[in-house]
């Protein structure tokens, strides 16, 4: 195991090379909120905080909460929007390939999309 949670937070916030306040900003909290978790004091995020803080500093969410496994993600690992599980290959495949996009193409995939649902209606 990889220490104490608060450890692992500070090691997942400095693999990012992100400073406290750069973390705090990104989650929404105070900067003394991520220096509180990465103390010794024994205060702990929620689950749903741990969570984000995974998706920020893209690490694993069990080797986060748990210290099991590796902090590293495997290369096909997709982090979906509200921190949902994308399952689905052919869901990962596409958010892949869109995030990888430059901008002008996820433009169009977007326009595409917006004109085949105005269509529906």
């Amino acid at each position: 195991m990889a220490g104490s949670l608060g450890i692992r937070i500070r090691m997942a916030r400095q693999r990012k090379k992100m400073t406290q306040g750069e973390l705090a900003a990104e989650l929404r909290v105070s900067r003394s909120a991520v220096g509180n978790w990465e103390s010794v004091t024994g205060i702990s995020p929620s689950s749903a905080r741990l969570i984000a803080i995974a998706l920020a500093t893209e690490v694993s969410y069990e080797w986060l909460a748990t210290g099991r496994g590796e902090p590293s993600l495997c290369e096909d690992w997709t982090p979906a929007a509200d921190a949902e599980l994308v399952d689905d290959p052919v869901e990962r495949s596409l958010l892949h390939a869109f995030r990888h996009a430059r901008s002008a193409t996820r433009r169009m995939v977007l326009q595409m999309l917006e004109a085949r649902a105005t269509a529906r209606t």
